[in-house]
């Protein structure tokens, strides 16, 4: 089980959202809007999506990387190394 599923919903609907947005900025594009209004919309979408981002750590952190630190030894170390290099992702 995803550390996810309780919010899947939640992240599935944001992620429709999102598409949507993603597919409007291409129909700005085509009808040839003004560069700062596509801009606009690009934040909002890189916005939106780190916001998504932000659900999964954090229900990763509460569910996968907690029973990991529970069994304790290389699991814990390996999970923790593994959330520490997505974090750096995110932060890039």
């Amino acid at each position: 089980m995803n550390g996810y599923a309780a919010d899947k919903g939640n992240v599935q609907t944001r992620m429709r959202r999102i598409e949507g947005q993603v597919r409007a900025i291409g129909r700005m594009i085509d009808d040839d809007r003004y560069c700062i209004d596509v801009l606009t919309q690009i934040a909002a979408v890189e916005s939106a999506l780190k916001s998504v981002a932000m659900v999964l750590l954090d229900d990763h952190l509460d569910h996968c990387v907690r029973q990991a630190v529970e069994q304790g030894g290389q699991v814990a170390d390996d999970k923790l190394d593994e959330v520490s290099q997505a974090v750096s992702r995110l932060v890039r």
